[in-house]
């Protein structure tokens, strides 16, 4: 698939401090093409960023059909520029398109595209106050009709924003409620794609944890209301008498995160016991008392490594490690960002070098 380019005139300056610019600025060209069932995916093409050309009839408005990826390139300390797990995620953006009856992408044709764009934007990530770049690569149903029924043409889009910065001293702590009245979806239903109602869906509970005093909640299974699934939008670790815990994939509610993926292979690496299992609120607040729950951290392509320092579940308040960094999320934190940054040898093939 031949990709163009069409360079934007005027380039947006870089701000000096880019902390908050996750989300809300964006570098100077997007990635666009699209599908209909009778060429496929074609006219891939590089365009100034801006806005697009769609009608409130489009189908994605009204049923749903969005999905989306998250990935990110980090410049290492020489200069160069590294994509983390860029397969992975594509591979991921398929299955997602098979739960939502999207047509999938050819991943080599697409990451050659989405390799082409960054090197477009360069200039970012070469910049002293940019260190990685978030990539969002997403498809909508683009059809301009009213009918719950599968698009019959979509878009595929991809955009870049700086990076939250690496730290050497960790992501801060956070607190976290748990959240035992709504759910986030069920068995059978799309927690295992990435798609945007899952995330719709959480957002009035983000609200009341908000309003408490709390930076993300903790999601129970849909059922029961009993067995932990995810933090906000990321996976979630807990670490007890000495061994990681995290809920495993086979309830079909949970995203298979590439962090997570990465963080069972870093513990494996370091010595780490690590299980994939059902896990009980019930289990922690116990642990929690007997004195075994010693570490709790969540994990996300965007925020990395996002350690817990307090959890609370009906009257029960949990104090984890005192606000200070655990000593194995610190560890897996520092293993991973090695292996993003190119500071350690990559014995997994995780990264892809741009230049």
């Amino acid at each position: 698939m031949n990709c163009t380019i069409t360079h934007s005139e005027a380039l947006n300056p870089i701000p000096d401090d880019v902390r908050k610019g996750f989300g809300n600025i964006f570098t100077d060209h997007m990635l666009l093409m699209e599908y209909t069932a009778d060429i496929g995916w074609h006219n891939a093409r590089i365009l100034p960023f801006g806005e697009m050309p769609f009608t409130p009839a489009t189908m994605c408005f009204h049923y749903g059909q969005e999905i989306f990826e998250g990935m990110r390139a980090f410049r290492t300390a020489d200069g160069h520029a590294l994509l983390f797990r860029p397969l992975d995620h594509l591979r991921r953006l398929n299955s997602s398109c098979e739960r939502m009856c999207m047509p999938p992408i050819n991943i080599k044709e697409v990451l050659a595209c989405l390799v082409t764009l960054l090197q477009v934007d360069q200039r970012w990530l070469k910049e002293w106050n940019v260190d990685s770049i978030y990539l969002r690569p997403m498809i909508i149903a683009s059809e301009p009709v009213f009918g719950a029924r599968p698009s019959k043409q979509y878009t595929f889009m991809a955009t870049l924003t700086p990076g939250r910065p690496y730290t050497k001293e960790g992501p801060a702590t956070k607190r976290i409620y748990v959240e035992k009245d709504q759910a986030r979806t069920v068995k059978g239903g799309t927690g295992t794609a990435k798609c945007a109602g899952n995330y719709a869906a959480t957002f009035a509970a983000q609200a009341k944890a908000s309003a408490m005093g709390y930076n993300q909640v903790l999601w129970l299974d849909g059922v029961e209301r009993k067995y932990c699934e995810e933090m906000g939008q990321m996976n979630i670790f807990f670490q007890i008498d000495g061994k990681l815990i995290t809920p495993g994939l086979e309830s079909g509610t949970i995203l298979d995160g590439i962090t997570r993926r990465s963080i069972l292979t870093l513990a494996k690496e370091m010595g780490i016991p690590a299980e994939e299992r059902r896990i009980s609120i019930q289990e922690v607040i116990q642990a929690h008392q007997n004195g075994q729950l010693q570490e709790v951290f969540g994990c996300g392509t965007g925020a990395s490594v996002a350690p817990v320092s307090e959890l609370f579940y009906n009257d029960t308040l949990i104090k984890i490690g005192d606000e200070i960094i655990g000593r194995n999320t610190m560890r897996i934190f520092r293993k991973l960002t090695d292996y993003q940054r190119g500071r350690c040898e990559d014995v997994y093939n995780w990264t892809l070098r741009l230049w």
